[in-house]
C-alpha cells in the first residue's frame, strides 16, 4: 500500500479510537491512567489523557469562579469578562496576575460603599482582593482581628449590662492557647456559637486576642490587671510576663499594696518580691495611700506581720483604722467601732501597740475608741506599772530596714581656709545599676569643735524635685559624717542619673573629702558619680561635701 494512504489509514484508526474513549463512561475513564492502553495506542491514551487533564482544569476553574462570586459579589453596576474592561491578552496571564490587576483597577475604580469592599468590625475597609495587599501572614492574621470575615465564633465579654459581641476564629485561638484549643478542638469542646465570659473586661479580651493574632501587646495602666487576668485564665505565658513586667516599672509606693495582693492572687513570685521591697522602704508612704484600703483581708493581716516595714506604729495602726472603715464600706456596713472591730478580726491584735512611746499611745490609739476599756488599761498599765500585765498585742518592736551607706571618697581632710559655707550649693551627681530607695545623705561638720547646721537637701532629676527636707543637725567636731534624713525614702531608678544637693548654713569651716572616686561598690549596688552644673561651691567628683548616699535596697 502506498506511503500516504498508510497514514491516512492511521489517522483514520486514531480518530475512531479517540472518538469512542471519549464515549466511554466517566467511571472507566477516571480507572485508566497512561500506560494502561495497549502499545500500538501511545498517542490515543497521550489525547485522553490530555483531554481529561483540561476537562478537570475547567471543572476547577468553574468552582474556584463561583468560590469567588459568592465571596465577592459582582458590581451591580459592572459586567463581567471581556465587558468589564479585559482584554483577550489578559485572558492568557497566569491567574494570580489576573486576580491581583483586577482588584486594583476595581478598587480604583469603585467607592468606598462598593459591594467589592469588606468593612471589617475593627472599623477597618479592605478592597476584595485584601489578600493582595498583605503578603505576610502575620499581616493576614492581624487584619482577621476583631473581624467579622471568616468567624466562626462569637464571644459575649463582660459583665450582663456591660457585655460587648467579639468575633473570632477557632482554629487562630487554639493555635494561641490550650484553654481554646480544648474548648474548641478538645473532647468536651463548646458547640455553641456564642460563648459568653462575664468575669473578664472587654478591653482586656481584646488586648489578649491582639496578641493572638498579630503578637502585638498594647498595655495600659488602666487594663493590665485584668490582661493579666485574661492572661493567665487562657494560659498565654507570653502575654502574663509582658503585664507583670509593665507592673514592676510601674511600681510605686501608692499602687504597692494593690499589686501585693494581685501578685499573690495570680502567684507572680518576682512581682512579689517587688512589692515588697517598695513596702518595706517606702512603708508609711504605701499604707497612707488609697490602694492600701482596696486590699483584702488576709493581704492586710501578712503586711502587719511584716519585721521589716519601715515604719512607726502609730501610722500602722491609723491605717490598720482607715483600712477598716473603707471595708465597713464594701460590705455595706455603718462605719461604727462594732463594726470596724468586726470586720478587723484578729488583724487588730497584729499591730504592736505596746511598742508606741507613752504619748503615741494616749493621743491616738488610746482615744480611738477602736479598744476596749480593759484593753486601754492593760495598755497603760505595761506602760508604767512595775508590775505589768499581759497584752494580746505584740511586744517586740519590728526590726524595720537597716540603712546602708555609699562612701565615695577615700579620706577627708581640713585646712584654715576650706571649707566654708556662704549660702552656697554643694551637689553630685549619681546612677545606679538596680532600683533603690534614698533615705538621706551623710554630711560633713564642723572642723573646729561642736557645732549646729541648718541644712536644705534636695534629689532631683532632670530638673525637677523628688524630694526634699529643711532641717538640722549637730557636729561633734570630728571627721565622721552626720546623718541628714529626707522625710521619706525616695525611688531611684537604674541606669538613670539624679541630683542630690545640700545648702548648709553654720560654722564658717568644716571638713571636706578628697580623694573621690567615680565607681563604688557597695554591697550589690554600683554607684558612678559624676559632676553637677548646680554645684556652686566646689563639691565634686574628686572632693568637696556630700560624702555619703543613705539607702535602702
Amino acid at each position: 500500500m502506498p506511503t500516504a494512504d498508510c497514514r491516512l489509514l492511521h489517522h483514520g484508526r486514531v480518530m475512531r479510537c479517540l472518538t469512542c474513549l471519549l464515549f466511554l463512561p466517566e467511571t472507566l475513564k477516571k480507572s485508566l491512567k497512561i500506560g494502561t492502553l495497549p502499545g500500538r495506542f501511545p498517542l490515543c491514551s497521550e489525547l485522553l489523557t490530555l483531554s481529561l487533564s483540561l476537562k478537570n482544569k475547567k471543572k476547577k476553574q468553574a468552582v474556584e469562579k463561583k468560590m469567588a462570586a459568592e465571596l465577592y459579589p459582582a458590581n451591580v453596576n459592572g459586567t463581567a469578562g471581556l465587558q468589564n474592561g479585559t482584554t483577550v491578552a489578559d485572558t492568557e496571564k497566569p491567574k494570580e496576575v489576573q486576580v491581583c490587576q483586577a482588584s486594583s483597577s476595581t478598587s480604583a475604580a469603585s467607592s468606598p460603599t462598593s459591594n467589592q469592599q469588606n468593612i471589617t468590625n475593627n472599623n477597618t475597609v479592605e478592597p476584595a482582593s485584601w489578600q493582595c495587599s498583605h503578603p505576610t501572614l502575620r499581616e493576614r492574621n492581624a487584619l482577621m482581628f476583631n473581624n467579622e470575615l471568616m468567624a466562626d465564633v462569637h464571644f459575649i465579654v463582660g459583665p450582663p449590662g456591660e457585655s460587648q459581641k467579639v468575633p473570632a476564629h477557632k482554629y487562630v485561638l487554639a493555635v494561641g492557647s490550650s484553654v481554646f484549643c480544648a474548648m474548641f478542638y478538645g473532647d468536651l469542646a463548646e458547640e455553641e456559637s456564642e460563648i459568653q465570659i462575664p468575669d473578664v473586661e472587654p478591653a482586656a479580651f481584646l488586648i489578649l486576642l491582639k496578641y493572638l493574632y498579630s503578637d502585638e501587646i498594647d498595655l495600659e495602666a488602666d487594663t493590665v490587671l485584668a490582661t493579666l487576668y485574661a492572661a493567665k485564665k487562657y494560659i498565654v505565658p507570653a502575654l502574663a510576663k509582658a503585664c507583670v513586667t509593665f507592673l514592676e516599672t510601674s511600681l510605686e509606693a501608692k499602687n504597692a499594696c494593690v499589686l501585693l495582693s494581685q501578685s499573690r492572687l495570680f502567684e507572680e513570685p518576682e512581682l512579689t518580691q517587688r512589692c515588697w521591697e517598695v513596702i518595706d522602704a517606702q512603708a508609711e508612704l504605701a499604707l497612707c495611700s488609697e490602694g492600701f484600703c482596696e486590699i483584702d483581708l488576709q493581704t492586710l493581716e501578712i503586711i502587719l506581720q511584716r519585721e521589716t516595714l519601715n515604719a512607726k506604729e502609730v501610722v500602722i495602726f491609723d491605717a490598720v483604722l482607715n483600712w477598716a472603715s473603707a471595708e465597713c464600706k464594701r460590705q455595706g456596713l455603718g462605719p461604727t467601732i462594732r463594726n470596724r472591730r468586726e470586720v478587723l478580726g484578729k488583724a487588730l491584735f497584729l499591730v504592736r501597740i505596746p511598742t508606741m512611746t507613752l504619748e503615741e499611745f494616749a493621743n491616738g490609739a488610746a482615744q480611738s475608741d477602736i479598744l476596749t476599756l480593759e484593753e486601754t488599761h492593760n495598755v497603760f498599765l505595761w506602760f508604767t506599772a512595775a508590775k505589768k500585765p499581759q497584752l494580746d498585742f505584740p511586744l517586740t518592736p519590728r526590726k524595720g530596714l537597716a540603712p546602708q551607706r555609699c562612701h565615695r571618697f577615700q579620706s577627708s581632710a581640713y585646712r584654715s581656709n576650706q571649707w566654708r559655707y556662704r549660702g552656697r550649693c554643694d551637689s553630685i551627681q549619681f546612677a545606679v545599676d538596680k532600683r533603690i530607695f534614698i533615705a538621706g545623705l551623710g554630711l560633713y561638720g564642723s572642723s573646729g569643735g561642736k557645732a549646729e547646721y541648718s541644712v536644705k537637701i534636695e534629689l532631683k532629676r532632670q530638673g525637677i524635685i523628688l524630694a526634699q527636707n529643711l532641717t538640722k543637725f549637730v557636729s561633734d567636731g570630728s571627721s565622721s559624717t552626720f546623718p541628714v534624713w529626707f522625710e521619706n525614702p525616695v525611688q531611684v531608678e537604674q541606669d538613670t542619673f539624679y541630683t542630690v544637693s545640700a545648702v548648709l548654713d553654720g560654722s564658717e569651716l568644716s571638713y571636706f573629702g578628697q580623694e573621690g572616686m567615680t565607681e563604688v561598690q557597695c554591697g550589690k549596688v554600683t554607684f558612678q558619680f559624676q559632676c553637677s552644673s548646680d554645684s556652686t561651691n566646689g563639691t565634686g567628683v574628686q572632693g568637696g561635701q556630700i560624702p555619703e548616699l543613705i539607702f535602702y535596697s
